[in-house]
């Protein structure tokens, strides 16, 4: 199956780059460019992508609010959406997972890795480095108070639930999350289906801002709760 991209980025440069880059891939191809987030969401509607690879700051509308507006549409609901930033420690990356984002790269990431990136998005996973991203989200989350004896997560969790999230929430995937605790890799991702379910999120990005605001994942505490 053929990925169908749209790149929304204000820089023509950085789009005719990205373009070629997307375009020697078998398995893509890019559907339309747009320089503003507006022109990105129309595009989206009326190309019908899959993936848009979308910029934190244009002009007009930027990449989180736009990525909002793909989110709240149904018509759009499978439409994934991989930001891009230009540093790592961009905190408006947080607001972008919140909004809907699947995941993000930063601009200088190889080539590879950005194809890689679509390719992983557009199956329904989350792009999380581990590292940048827990860094992140524990700078900017303000740590919440600590969670009563028995109430380590969300409410409606099972506490093999609650261990799955909080290690989602570190970045590993369900191999590692299957290895860590003993599980086969199915139940890790049947696990990680339910709490998706149970707490209404789109992916595992959103899962990662669950747990952090939850008090499930401590700031600056390894492993969480």
């Amino acid at each position: 199956m053929t990925i169908r991209v749209l790149l929304a980025d204000d820089q023509t440069l950085v789009r005719a780059a990205f373009a070629m880059l997307v375009e020697s891939a078998a398995d893509m191809e890019v559907v339309g460019q747009a320089g503003t987030g507006r022109a990105a969401v129309d595009l989206a509607r009326s190309e019908r992508a899959d993936l848009i690879v979308m910029d934190i700051r244009m002009p007009d509308l930027n990449g989180i609010e736009a990525t909002r507006l793909l989110a709240r549409d149904e018509d759009l609901a499978g439409v994934k959406v991989l930001m891009l930033t230009t540093y790592d420690t961009d905190e408006h990356v947080v607001d972008a997972l919140r909004a809907g984002a699947s995941g993000f790269l930063v601009k200088d990431t190889k080539p590879a890795e950005l194809l890689e990136a679509i390719r992983t998005v557009a199956a329904g996973d989350a792009l999380l480095s581990p590292g940048p991203t827990s860094r992140l989200i524990a700078r900017v989350l303000r740590a919440p108070e600590p969670a009563a004896a028995g109430e380590g997560g969300p409410e409606g969790l099972s506490e093999r639930e609650r261990q799955v999230l909080s290690l989602v929430a570190r970045g590993l995937n369900n191999s590692e999350i299957a290895e860590t605790l003993g599980l086969s890799p199915l139940t890790a991702k049947t696990h990680v289906s339910r709490i998706m379910g149970k707490l209404g999120t789109r992916d595992r990005a959103q899962l990662v801002i669950v747990a952090y605001e939850s008090g499930l994942v401590r700031p600056g505490v390894e492993g969480g709760g």
